[in-house]
């Protein structure tokens, strides 16, 4: 277990266009600033610098909105070509009021407005391009990592992050979209507590909590700063991918 830990923000990062080899960036960023990763250090990378590399970029000038979105942006007071977006994107709507629709995206998230969002996109004044998810959070986690740890030489983890509502409470938290190299769910069922009692229950959003501590650093403004380097996070588990953290229909008291 872990007795210390640091969240180290990459300052030396470029801003990231479609096509660049985000790994090779990532890379020289950590040698300009002297940062020689360590066996389980962990990379968490917000999904905004993934989504850019990989082009994920919408023009909704392209987008034709069905009657559906039609009826649904004049419900929420969205436009309904980024209503359409969001459809496009996604399984079904769960909720939705003025500001907000609530989805079940492709991927199986439960989210805010399938995840699609305009800030930080470049010129305030387009107001016609929007970002998706990446298509396979967990697979460009995976390239990354297969390109990272060759490159060092030693075992590391990667984190895809992305901010998050909660139905519980108030406020946002980032949590992991994707994961490469390390457990996103740590099962501690077995595990005896200090008094001696096995836990029966107990799983650990082990990727989820990486990607909050990660969030302070990394910031959820103009702070420019997408790429978090964590080290003295300590497993022992195998590694299973963020789409483990997704909790089962039957399971959700919420649906």
């Amino acid at each position: 277990m872990a007795t210390a830990m640091t969240f180290t923000a990459l300052a030396s990062l470029p801003e990231i266009n479609p096509g660049d080899d985000l790994a090779t960036l990532i890379a020289a960023s950590l040698d300009r600033e002297g940062l020689q990763p360590r066996p389980q250090d962990v990379l968490v990378i917000a999904q905004k610098t993934v989504s850019k590399a990989e082009g994920r970029f919408l023009d909704l000038c392209s987008v034709v909105p069905s009657s559906r979105a039609m009826t649904l942006g004049a419900e929420t007071g969205k436009d309904p070509r980024l209503v359409e977006t969001i459809l496009s994107e996604s399984d079904r709507v769960l909720r939705s009021k003025p500001g907000v629709i609530v989805v079940v995206h492709r991927l199986g998230l439960v989210m805010a407005n399938a995840g699609i969002d305009a800030s930080n996109l470049g010129d305030a004044s387009d107001q016609d391009t929007v970002l998706l998810l990446p298509e396979d959070p967990d697979g460009s986690a995976a390239a990354l990592l297969g390109t990272l740890a060759a490159r060092y030489g030693v075992p590391l983890g990667i984190v895809i992050s992305d901010s998050f509502g909660r139905a519980w409470r108030r406020g946002v938290v980032n949590v992991a979209l994707g994961s490469a190299g390390l457990p996103s769910l740590v099962d501690a069922r077995g595990r005896l507590d200090r008094a001696g009692r096995p836990l029966r229950v107990t799983e650990i959003a082990f990727a989820d909590a990486l990607a909050a501590g990660a969030a302070l650093v990394m910031g959820e403004a103009d702070e420019g700063q997408p790429v978090v380097l964590v080290r003295g996070a300590l497993w022992d588990q195998p590694p299973n991918p963020a789409e483990a953290l997704i909790r089962p229909e039957e399971e959700d008291m919420f649906r």
